[in-house]
């Protein structure tokens, strides 16, 4: 399919789509994962992965990739259509701060306003990957399994 988004939705009863994403859900709060929720997952969904990536962040690798990674979830089953807040389940990869799970907002001081892409990936199989995989290692997995996906952006700046 390509990373183009489809009619899936993903939402967060913690922010609007392009809203600010509470401190609380920062590296300033208590920095734990917002609730999110999929709607209208394309037919023959067998499993999802979560992403969240800080394009703005004025990072570029050597080997060419950019942003900040902020979470990495994957292995979630088809039947599963939302996270709770602070969700621990299912197979953590590794974000930028280099740890595996969740690390919220945090762009330097003074940086202004950073937008914070949540993607949601529909897959055509169940996937079994080990723990630990980095957004890139992720995606070179997932690309050719991906039937459908969108985004939920929040936007925050240091206060």
């Amino acid at each position: 399919m390509g990373f183009a988004p489809s009619a899936m939705q993903l939402t967060s009863s913690a922010f609007k789509n392009s809203g600010d994403i509470p401190t609380k859900y920062t590296g300033e709060g208590v920095d734990v994962s917002p609730p999110l929720a999929w709607t209208d997952v394309p037919a023959g969904t067998k499993g999802f992965a979560v992403i969240c990536h800080d394009p703005d962040a004025p990072l570029v690798s050597p080997n060419g990739t950019y942003g900040f990674v902020h979470w990495v979830l994957y292995n979630i089953p088809a039947n599963v259509h939302s996270l709770e807040e602070g969700a621990s389940t299912y197979t953590q990869g590794q974000n930028n701060f280099g740890n595996a799970g969740y690390g919220g907002p945090m762009p330097p001081e003074g940086h202004g306003t950073h937008q914070y892409y949540f993607w949601i990936l529909a897959l055509d199989n169940t996937t079994a990957l080990p723990e630990g995989l980095n957004m890139w290692q992720l995606l070179e997995e997932l690309e050719p399994h991906i039937i459908g996906m969108n985004r939920l952006i929040g936007t925050y700046q240091r206060g």
